[in-house]
């Protein structure tokens, strides 16, 4: 099931956090929008190799998450929702906000660790040795980087990085260390990429995820459909329920698709090869939220007519 919905004011829910967020640090005159791209991935490693390089604990890098790198990967919302004070729990948990903190910390430890597997790589044999001095991370710095960035290969090259290499070591001891160590940090860096790309777009996609899951909650629930069928001139009487998100109990139709724009709802039905498509709108009645449904529906045999529904229970877990 794949929902998306806009935001809807509710109290003091998620759209006026997201409109209070919007003006945090916005100076007068607004600059330019970043285009959002994870191609900018590698022009922030280089860019901010110096501060990834003193990266060694998860307050550093989200301190770095929310006043550079969000901003300079196109993530604002994001750094801006993970910098913010004073949220309440409730609000954190609307907002997903451990979810969207373990994201940035896997993103700022996969920039470290490409960092870290770039300044090997573009060393020529000269500067090799320097590389990996200053390159060498502390005991701190690979803990928290094999914690964050989960890099199988890793680990070999800190190990690498870290072996002490004989000082009477023949010429071809050198370079096949020189070898393996390149092999390392071409992997780390491959490795990297991916893990940095995962996590930019989970941080992307963070906004439509609430409103999935803002959209499935007030869809949530037991309803009463009357659907009636121009076509055939015949109506139909059906209970509708829609679990939880992420619930899926046995023997319960669902739509294979279901997206939410504010009020209007899509349902799209399949059923070996019958296929109907439901175009509907939640209505409220007073203070109570989506307590009925109007709209209509389409299918491939060639019905077609209105559809009326109320809700007759509310959302059970």
């Amino acid at each position: 099931m794949r929902t998306r919905d806009h935001l809807a004011p509710h109290g003091v829910g998620i759209a006026f956090v997201m409109a209070a967020l919007a003006c945090i640090n916005t100076p007068a005159t607004a600059a330019p929008a970043l285009q959002a791209s994870p191609a900018l991935l590698a022009e922030v490693v280089a860019d901010r190799s110096a501060q990834l390089t003193t990266i060694d604990s998860n307050t550093g890098a989200m301190a770095l998450f929310t006043s550079a790198i969000g901003p300079a990967l196109g993530l604002k919302d994001a750094a801006n929702i993970l910098g913010a004070r004073g949220l309440s729990a409730a609000v954190a948990k609307e907002l997903g906000i451990t979810e969207l903190s373990q994201s940035a910390h896997e993103l700022i430890a996969a920039l470290a660790a490409w960092q870290l597997a770039d300044s090997i790589r573009r060393a020529s044999d000269e500067t090799l040795a320097a590389s990996i001095a200053a390159g060498t991370p502390s005991t701190a710095r690979q803990e928290w980087m094999n914690a964050g960035s989960r890099l199988p290969s890793l680990s070999e090259l800190i190990r690498l990085l870290t072996e002490q290499s004989p000082p009477d070591s023949a010429q071809s001891e050198s370079q096949a260390r020189r070898t393996a160590l390149l092999l390392a940090a071409h992997r780390v860096a491959f490795e990297a990429h991916q893990n940095a790309l995962t996590a930019w777009w989970s941080l992307r996609e963070w906004k439509d995820r609430v409103r999935q899951a803002r959209g499935l909650a007030r869809l949530c629930g037991t309803w009463q459909w009357t659907i009636h069928n121009h076509r055939q001139h015949q109506e139909q009487k059906t209970v509708v329920t829609f679990p939880p998100a992420g619930q899926t109990p046995p023997n319960i139709p669902l739509p294979v698709e279901t997206v939410i724009l504010g009020d209007s709802v899509y349902l799209r039905w399949e059923n070996g090869s019958y296929v109907q498509e439901d175009s509907l709108l939640l209505v409220r009645e007073g203070l109570k939220e989506a307590a009925r449904i109007e709209g209509s529906f389409v299918n491939n045999t060639g019905g077609w007519g209105p559809i009326t529904a109320k809700r007759t229970a509310e959302c059970r877990p």
